[in-house]
């Protein structure tokens, strides 16, 4: 008896210390299962459902501290290096407010650009990648390992896309990418989804965290090539940013 006994203890203790596995549900305000996530990996408080929140385990995320952080203002626009000169004038008309068959929105889900969504500045242009507006939220899909924009009408065949480049050179603290809108293709790594997370590879270029990017001066995207949540650049912002296939974008 005693035997079975000290094999159910184990058993339980097993149990209950067992490691949510990435990108699953590590919290919530009416969250019953395991809290605590494997090894490299934090335990991030993302907000999908009003008035609760739901909680999941990143990696490379640090814990996070649960109170709100306050959203700050915006940093005002600055030209950074690696910002092609853009044409200033629009790719397409856009595919308009409600999403598109086969395309996505992709939007980050944490302060402080909390529900802020992918799109191009100039607007349907060539130009740099930004988190901006639910608003002028970009429609976007994975091609081929190509991440596409959607520029065009819905009505319009064939589609008109424009293509996320990726720089090779680094920038800020040398271990920043700049993606920037092209009707050309991307020559240098490979985009693809992690679960609904949006990833960039590429041959002999080892990331911590496949998923980091940093949004800087001016709402600007790059792609993180070092540690998340830590070492991050004055006036950038760490962020990991997903798919969302609502009919409509909101904030």
């Amino acid at each position: 008896m005693l035997a079975v006994t000290a094999a159910l203890v184990a058993f339980l203790a097993s149990a209950a210390s067992a490691a949510v596995p990435n990108w699953q549900q590590c919290g919530g305000m009416t969250w019953k299962g395991d809290t605590v996530c494997g090894s490299g990996a934090g335990c991030v408080k993302i907000k999908y459902v009003f008035p609760t929140h739901y909680s999941q385990c990143q990696p490379g995320a640090a814990p996070q501290d649960p109170t709100p952080v306050p959203e700050p203002e915006p940093p005002a626009a600055t030209t950074v290096p690696g910002t092609p000169a853009t044409t200033g004038t629009p790719a397409g008309v856009g595919p308009g407010r409600d999403l598109q068959t086969g395309y996505y929105w992709i939007r980050a889900v944490a302060a402080p650009n909390f529900h802020k969504y992918m799109q191009s500045k100039p607007l349907y242009g060539t130009g740099v990648a930004v988190l901006g507006d639910y608003t002028t939220a970009g429609q976007f899909q994975i091609v081929d390992g190509q991440l596409v924009q959607l520029v065009s009408g819905a009505a319009v065949k064939p589609e008109k896309l424009l293509y996320g480049v990726v720089s090779e050179t680094r920038y800020i603290n040398d271990l920043c990418l700049t993606v920037t809108w092209s009707e050309t293709k991307n020559t240098y790594g490979t985009f693809k989804w992690n679960g609904d997370g949006l990833t960039w590879t590429v041959a002999g270029v080892k990331r911590p965290n496949e998923a980091a990017w940093y949004v800087c001066a001016g709402q600007q995207m790059y792609i993180n090539l070092g540690n998340y949540l830590y070492g991050t650049p004055s006036g950038c912002a760490d962020q990991t940013i997903h798919y969302y296939n609502d009919k409509r974008a909101n904030n």
